[in-house]
């Protein structure tokens, strides 16, 4: 049998992008051991000692990247854009 080429798929959608083929192999390599821990991150508990590191180092290096001021608090949702379109108007309406 003959082995095919594979395309490279580009793709220009709104949502989710083509990526670098060095960030998609760190992340295959990643996802059956995170690190050591014998764990892919989507089997942590989100209150273990691993992901608590993981989360905290994300919304630090955010904080660094937007220059966000200790003033202000990050939080990270699950949901999608529908979700923060619903955010944005339950952030805005006024009681009653």
């Amino acid at each position: 049998m003959v082995e095919q080429e594979k395309k490279q798929v580009w793709n220009f959608s709104a949502g989710p992008c083509v990526l670098p083929k060095e960030v998609l192999q760190r992340a295959a390599d990643e996802m059956l051991d995170w690190h050591g821990t014998g764990l892919s991150v989507m089997e942590m508990s989100h209150r273990g000692k691993a992901f608590v590191e993981i989360a905290e180092k994300t919304r630090d290096d955010l904080r660094k990247l937007l220059e966000v001021p200790d003033t202000h608090q990050i939080f990270f949702f699950a949901g999608g854009a529908s979700m923060q379109f619903s955010a944005i108007w339950y952030n805005l309406a006024t009681e009653g």
